[in-house]
């Protein structure tokens, strides 16, 4: 990542658009390249279909004055902030990876521990450069061509292809005083997060559910001075501890003590933002246990270059593990996350569980057809809580599709809602039952989107091509079985992250 000048981002835009027009002419659909990515989706492009955006990787320009921050779309976080940092300031929401890029982080649906309190990363956006699908650039905000704004937040990349974002920006401190609250019910955790939700002196909130029963509420204030009673702790660094495992010694020192007793350190700001890419949260957990290494700090330590998330994805794509390890984050009203966390109780029973508060700041991008039926919570209208959904499904496919299938028509029974940064596992029909297809259909037209990829066709594409078992050729059942083969998929993903092959493009 690297400033750049006005020229240089301009002539990027005319190779961009260029391209663009050229499958506008010829009415072909495209995708999109970004060189990266850090959905579980699989998502493998060819050149001949594809418009290349993977060198929009840079800041155009910090606004310190109006507390602004211009960046193209394949600008990651890590970059991102460290270009705000230099400033004294900091963007409202911090994707927990690295290497998530801000397009991704705007195109996509993304919530973090100040989600509560600023809502998805798309909601601190505040303009957009695009380029339509047919090649014409235009700017949109919630001022000017404010249906396209909202539109594109959400749908990834269904309205054209986003040459550059505006953030606006929030004062920046030296460090994150994180306090971890022990939990020993259910309900204990939903209203020690409701409550911390309400204390307007949290910046962050957070939780993890170790068991049914047992969680931690995680809180976040920012601050710019040590506390000489508390220790500096980080969590970016080879020897440091996993921030999940720490929240779990706390709770396992807590339960021994028979205490309820909040215990608090001082976090350095990036290890903080950045707290969870060592392990992925604790999907590293499984890939020791998958590959049947010693889950120890040793080992941690030693295998530390492949357990940050960029290579943890890359190797989960090329391993095919991303078809037998459930991975998807929905949004809950309050009043229904108890019977959610009962059902995956008593269908999957993996533990840990992720619960971040998310903030719903008017229209959701993604438009549901009813979205009074995902603000039912008569206390917190305004609020949905997340579930991470992180452990493992079943080996066999046709299985794992089945289990997704049933864990979505449980998500709409309870009036939840997917982020599609996931697969998912609708029919076409099922899916636009849940979202508004005229709504969508209308504005793409009127943009002149039509002839682009759908999101449903997005965010759906492992269905799509999924055949059940009694369908295949004996050649394809063989090809499914080598590709889910254990050890040797994991091994081959693992090698083809450390040699840091494409694996996103066909030559």
């Amino acid at each position: 990542m690297s400033a750049t000048s006005p020229d240089s981002h301009a002539a990027r835009i005319k190779t961009i658009s260029e391209r663009v027009k050229y499958f506008y002419s010829r009415n072909e659909k495209f995708r999109i390249y970004h060189g990266s990515t850090s959905t579980t989706r699989a998502t493998v492009l060819s050149r001949a279909n594809t418009v290349d955006t993977s060198q929009m990787k840079h800041v155009i320009g910090v606004d310190k004055a109006n507390k602004t921050i211009t960046v193209e779309p394949k600008v990651s976080m890590v970059e991102l902030v460290n270009a705000t940092l230099e400033h004294g300031l900091l963007p409202p929401v911090v994707m927990e990876f690295p290497a998530i890029t801000v397009g991704g982080g705007f195109a996509g649906t993304s919530g973090e521990s100040s989600s509560f309190k600023y809502g998805f990363f798309d909601n601190t956006v505040d303009r957009i450069e695009i380029v339509l699908a047919d090649g014409e650039v235009v700017w949109a905000s919630k001022d000017e061509r404010a249906d396209l704004f909202n539109a594109a937040a959400g749908t990834f990349g269904t309205f054209g292809v986003i040459t550059s974002l505006r953030i606006p920006l929030i004062d920046a401190s030296r460090y994150v005083r994180v306090t971890f609250q022990p939990t020993y019910t259910l309900q204990g955790s939903i209203s020690g997060l409701e409550e911390s939700i309400q204390d307007t002196t949290n910046d962050y909130v957070e939780g993890i559910m170790f068991s049914k029963q047992e969680g931690i509420i995680i809180t976040g204030r920012l601050t710019d001075k040590q506390d000489p009673e508390l220790p500096v702790t980080c969590y970016t660094r080879p020897h440091d501890t996993w921030f999940y495992l720490r929240a779990q010694e706390v709770l396992k020192k807590a339960r021994k003590s028979k205490s309820s007793t909040a215990v608090s350190e001082i976090v350095p700001i990036k290890d903080y933002l950045f707290r969870y890419d060592r392990g992925a949260f604790w999907a590293g957990m499984y890939g020791f246990r998958y590959m049947v290494a010693p889950f120890t700090h040793f080992m941690r330590y030693l295998l530390d270059p492949l357990m940050h998330t960029a290579t943890m994805y890359h190797a989960m794509h090329k391993s095919h593990m991303a078809d037998q390890y459930v991975v998807q984050d929905i949004g809950f009203p309050h009043s229904k996350l108890g019977a959610f966390i009962d059902y995956t109780d008593e269908t999957m029973g993996f533990y840990p569980l992720w619960l971040c508060p998310l903030k719903m700041q008017g229209d959701l991008s993604l438009r549901p057809r009813d979205q009074s039926t995902y603000m039912q919570d008569s206390r917190y209208p305004k609020s949905m809580i997340n579930v991470g959904l992180w452990g493992p499904g079943a080996k066999d496919y046709d299985k794992f599709v089945k289990l997704n299938r049933e864990i979505e028509h449980k998500t709409a029974e309870l009036g939840g809602l997917k982020c599609f940064y996931a697969q998912a596992f609708y029919t076409e029909e099922e899916f636009w039952k849940i979202y508004d297809k005229e709504w969508y259909d209308e504005l793409r037209a009127k943009y002149k989107a039509s002839s682009l990829p759908t999101v449903y066709e997005k965010v759906n594409a492992a269905y799509l091509k999924w055949k059940p078992k009694s369908e295949q050729t004996f050649q394809e059942r063989m090809k499914g079985r080598m590709q889910r083969l254990r050890p040797f998929n994991g091994i081959y993903g693992t090698f083809h992250a450390m040699l840091k092959k494409d694996y996103l493009l066909k030559q």
